[in-house]
């Protein structure tokens, strides 16, 4: 019984430690970072008070649980922080079986993480998103009109996927707000499975329905206050701009990141005038938010895109309705 209350012991610690280090270095919540703390500090007391016998019974070579691998793979910082949440809670429930001298306060530790888990995965989310947008790259603007089947185009999304794309945009023009739900469930499955972004373009209703990681805006459609209200204060949104007064607009109303085209002219823009790389420098050098240069761009040109200034690319046909769309992303993601 004292090598299952040492080994949880140190689970309990050790995934306490790694919350702290999200909750103070990332979150920099003083008040999380301190319950954090003092979880730790009451469960070192009940190894300080039994130390000696702990390590006697301590029997590391000889665990087989050590020759087992975990499966589960550490994509980022959100799945650190469930795996670690998750194994604190587990620790604290075997403490508190073990331990019955002690199972009031280890219940009560128990119950105050699940309070601490709702705090910090909501602040975690707010800053997470928009924290990752500084390091994604590719993004993939979707359209299934040109797919015979709804499992080609989940097929080719997939694809671009595992090619690396890191923010996908589900654009459906055409479809009627119950299928767009209908395939964003199966899109948003996809993009979770591959540590994606998922992005709603224009329809902030049904990227409330779906809790999509955030909604895309056009200069016609919403105003960015109004639309965060809906989706809360998590959600990223971005919208398009043409023109550098767009652009600044769209750094005062809060949005958390642009699409900045029609760099060059493009069949799904019909009748929207390309604003050149021209723009593209221009918000380069003034635009400190994330920026995507959209529009017309595929392989043949990207590289005078990045040129121009653009770190950040957003792609529809040259990936999505390519032979071979993981590929394709693998190349875009070369030369970014």
């Amino acid at each position: 019984m004292k090598r299952i209350i040492d080994a949880n012991l140190n689970r309990a610690c050790e995934a306490l430690r790694v919350l702290e280090e999200i909750a103070r270095f990332l979150l920099e919540d003083k008040n999380i970072s301190a319950d954090l703390k003092n979880i730790r500090h009451t469960l070192n007391s009940l190894q300080d008070a039994d130390y000696a016998e702990l390590l006697l019974a301590r029997d590391t070579e000889g665990d087989i649980g050590v020759s087992i691998k975990n499966p589960d793979k550490r994509s980022g910082i959100e799945t650190v922080f469930k795996a670690n949440i998750k194994r604190l809670q587990q620790a604290l429930r075997v403490l508190a079986e073990y331990c019955p001298e002690n199972f009031d306060m280890l219940e009560n530790l128990r119950y105050k993480s699940y309070t601490l888990e709702k705090n910090m995965w909501d602040k975690l989310k707010e800053k997470y998103n928009k924290f990752m947008l500084e390091d994604k790259k590719l993004y993939l603007v979707t359209n299934s009109d040109k797919f015979e089947s709804e499992d080609l185009f989940l097929d080719a999304v997939a694809s671009a996927l595992k090619g690396g794309v890191d923010i996908l945009q589900l654009r459906e023009k055409n479809m009627p707000a119950n299928k767009i739900i209908e395939l964003g469930k199966k899109v948003k499955l996809l993009c979770a499975e591959y540590g994606a972004t998922f992005i709603v373009n224009d329809r902030v209703d049904i990227a409330y329905v779906l809790d999509a990681d955030g909604v895309h805006l056009g200069q016609d459609d919403m105003d960015i206050e109004s639309a965060r209200k809906i989706l809360g204060n998590n959600a990223i949104i971005g919208i398009s701009t043409h023109a550098p007064e767009q652009a600044q607009k769209a750094v005062n109303d809060g949005a958390d990141y642009i699409g900045m085209g029609p760099v060059f002219t493009t069949p799904t823009k019909p009748g929207r005038q390309s604003v050149g790389l021209e723009y593209v420098k221009w918000v380069s050098e003034n635009i400190k938010i994330p920026a995507f240069a959209i529009g017309g761009i595929d392989l043949d040109n990207v590289q005078d895109v990045v040129n121009a200034g653009a770190k950040k690319i957003a792609v529809v046909r040259a990936i999505i309705n390519s032979d071979n769309p993981e590929k394709a992303a693998q190349e875009f993601l070369k030369v970014l």
